[in-house]
């Protein structure tokens, strides 16, 4: 199983680290644009194995992607990260022209490639790769929902002074701090509904968080997260290698489910080894289908922008 990161600033060597420990990958390869910056990642990933005990292989490449050759999944990180104040849409004009570049090179060398978005606005991004690429829809795939689901997640058990482990929530919708849709009606602690623990606006507390997670990250660090990004990725792409059939929420190209087409948006998919291997249609409460409405709509606004 090879994986490629593109990408090799602090989102993309967390993708690099993580799928390597997890040891299921026989190669993972980093690409970035600037000399020797992947080989030094690479490198250093690679003296850290006797350390933490993983045989996966890791190399670097400065732009050389023919050095992805043969690669069964792609992370596509590359990208300017968000600085204190901006919006994920704000990235759109040179993400965009990077995502087309990169998504491009990567089914040049793999053309059975599966590729996982992460560069933002990331729904915009994913549509934008299947909008220039040849690729089948379940063979591209947005990384948002997961993250957010994690950092929703987070929130739900800190409300309730509980172990993670004990936690089981969704957020579905755009990756934005405007869009996300956290679905407190659905998360559980132990498969008791969280209402039977937090107050109506507790809860209203812990999805407002939700929702600006990557914003309050961004104001603390001065720069964009990429612990919980790099671990997300990790998840969906040991789904994919090791055909797990997980469900998580990812970017997916809509064409009629939740009643929304030609959009990508995240939703509740299952994970194998062909990618998004079913969407999964959930029962919404009418608050949470006008929340899904209202954040396609941003997604489409964000979409307009792109020049394909």
């Amino acid at each position: 199983m090879k994986v490629t990161v593109v990408g090799a600033g602090a989102v993309g060597a967390s993708c690099a680290e993580y799928i390597a420990i997890k040891n299921f990958a026989s190669e993972v390869v980093l690409v970035d644009i600037k000399e020797g910056y992947a080989e030094g990642k690479a490198m250093d990933l690679m003296q850290t194995a006797s350390l933490n005990g993983f045989d996966t292989k890791i190399t670097g490449s400065t732009g050389d992607y023919s050095k992805t050759a043969g690669s069964d999944i792609a992370v596509i990180t590359s990208g300017i990260p968000r600085k204190p104040g901006m919006t994920r849409e704000e990235l759109i004009g040179i993400n965009a022209g990077i995502v087309k570049t990169v998504s491009s090179n990567l089914i040049q060398h793999s053309p059975n490639v599966i590729l996982i978005v992460v560069s933002n606005p990331m729904d915009t991004m994913t549509y934008l790769v299947h909008k220039t690429t040849s690729l089948p829809k379940n063979r591209i795939i947005g990384m948002g929902g997961a993250l957010d689901s994690a950092r929703f997640k987070y929130r739900l058990a800190e409300a309730m002074e509980a172990p993670i482990s004990d936690i089981d929530g969704m957020v579905i919708g755009g990756h934005s701090d405007k869009g996300m849709v956290p679905l407190t009606s659905h998360a559980t602690r132990n498969s008791i509904r969280v209402s039977e623990f937090l107050s109506a606006e507790r809860l209203e507390q812990v999805a407002a968080d939700t929702k600006v997670g990557g914003a309050t990250l961004t104001g603390l660090l001065g720069t964009s997260a990429w612990y919980a990004p790099g671990a997300a990725v990790s998840a969906l792409v040991q789904a994919i290698a090791c055909d797990q059939k997980k469900m998580f929420p990812c970017s997916t190209l809509l064409e009629g489910e939740y009643g929304l087409n030609d959009i990508c948006i995240g939703v509740p998919v299952i994970l194998g080894k062909n990618g998004i291997e079913q969407i999964v249609d959930i029962p919404l409460s009418d608050a949470e289908k006008a929340k899904m409405q209202e954040s396609a709509e941003g997604v489409s606004k964000t979409n307009g922008l792109l020049e394909v």
